[in-house]
């Protein structure tokens, strides 16, 4: 650790501008990341009597031993940079979200002539649609073996410009309008994926009218098969959006967010409202999180959530004001193109979705604590088991194992 004298003198010299404040220890790793809208202010605090610091504050002064910044023109572009460097980093004193892979995504592929329906763990500026992320990846299939029933699609890999004689599997149980033989035209097919791309939006009461548009359009030119097949997807499509709970005919897009703390953790659930109903829920847990503040937490995760988000809404409900809650709101009106509200209800139908959010939030926490500790003990369990088999005076706390290579027993690497 450098000296704090030899610390604070450089945190002194930072200029007075927005930016991004980046701390290492003796090992070159980053242990904490910041955004400031003035560096020298924000950075020179830390280096201030010990009393007025928190305990986490003063484990991380400890481990500082270098110190970088990068100046930025706005807070806004500060706040970017944050995010950015944070998940590329992981750094052990920020708060994160506690899985470090990349959440999965919905891709549907616009920029295609017959567009594909995939998955993705990261969004690309390809022009195609993004749907997500989902926190669970066997949701996200079931979500797609759904889509798949209610408007077939191609999953296959063939050139559309030469017609297979003979169509797979996957048309013949009508999970697939086959393109590939001819069945269907390239307006045809956009059509379907026009109305996936709504469905996935939340858009139901929209893809309903379009179904209902085609039926008729196919009765009166007197396509009776094709306007028996769109009958029965319409009837399908409307079960679907049947098991969806209505919430509101007012709340028509917008995110909840609410979270739950315990012994250190905390747990983010997200509500989806679109057109009135709920059409989703995610949860998220989140480190680092044992000495911050509720507000510093909340900032932190709208951050990183909507930094990967496919959809910004209109309105993001929340229990209480983020930090940096005007930069977030500006950042968020960027990413979408139009104003987004950041509102903390206080009363009537968005005050008691904020609290169903908080219950689940709470719920979900305490039953993966319950599954954390449970998997602890088997842990403690297995490693005495194993001190015991191999006779050891105490439980092991790291195992190493070893590959080596050699050709008939002899000339040993590894």
């Amino acid at each position: 650790m450098a000296e704090f004298g030899e610390l604070g003198a450089r945190a002194a010299q930072l200029p007075c501008q927005p930016g991004v404040y980046i701390m290492k220890d003796a090992a070159g790793r980053v242990i904490y990341v910041g955004k400031a809208n003035s560096l020298r202010s924000r950075v020179r605090s830390y280096f201030q009597p010990a009393n007025s610091h928190t305990p986490k504050v003063l484990r991380l002064r400890e481990s500082i031993a270098d110190l970088e910044f990068i100046v930025t023109s706005s807070e806004l572009e500060a706040l970017i940079l944050e995010c950015t460097l944070i998940k590329r980093h992981q750094p052990r004193y920020n708060v994160r979200l506690k899985d470090e892979k990349r959440y999965p995504f919905i891709r549907v592929g616009l920029n295609e002539e017959f567009p594909t329906v995939t998955t993705v763990r990261r969004i690309a500026q390809d022009g195609a649609r993004y749907f997500g992320p989902y926190t669970s990846s066997w949701a996200m299939h079931e979500t797609l073996d759904l889509l798949r029933r209610l408007f077939p699609y191609r999953t296959c890999g063939e050139d559309m410009e030469r017609h297979r004689e003979r169509a797979c599997l996957y048309y013949h149980i009508r999970r697939c309008p086959g393109p590939c033989i001819g069945a269907c035209t390239r307006e045809e097919y956009r059509e379907i994926v026009d109305q996936l791309c709504l469905f996935l939006e939340g858009k139901g009461a929209q893809v309903l009218r379009g179904l209902r548009n085609r039926m008729a359009a196919a009765a009166e030119a007197l396509q009776y098969e094709r306007a028996a097949s769109l009958r029965d997807q319409i009837q399908a499509v409307e079960r679907v959006i049947e098991r969806q709970k209505v919430v509101s005919a007012s709340l028509t897009d917008h995110d909840v967010i609410a979270f739950a703390r315990s012994n250190g953790s905390a747990c983010v659930q997200v509500f989806f409202l679109r057109e009135g109903f709920l059409i989703g829920r995610e949860y998220f847990v989140l480190e680092g999180t044992s000495e911050e503040q509720d507000s510093e937490i909340l900032g932190s995760f709208l951050e990183q959530f909507y930094s990967e988000a496919a959809h910004i809404p209109a309105e993001v409900i929340v229990p209480q004001v983020p930090d940096s809650a005007l930069v977030i709101a500006s950042w968020l009106r960027e990413r979408r193109g139009r104003k987004v509200t950041v509102k903390v209800p206080h009363r009537g139908e968005k005050r008691d979705l904020l609290h169903m959010a908080q219950e689940n939030a709470t719920a979900t926490l305490a039953s993966l604590r319950a599954e954390w500790e449970a998997d602890e003990g088997r842990a403690v369990t297995s490693l005495e088991e194993l001190r015991t088999q191999l006779g050891l005076a105490e439980t092991p706390a790291r195992i190493e194992c070893y590959d080596i290579s050699n050709i008939q027993g002899n000339h040993a690497v590894g």
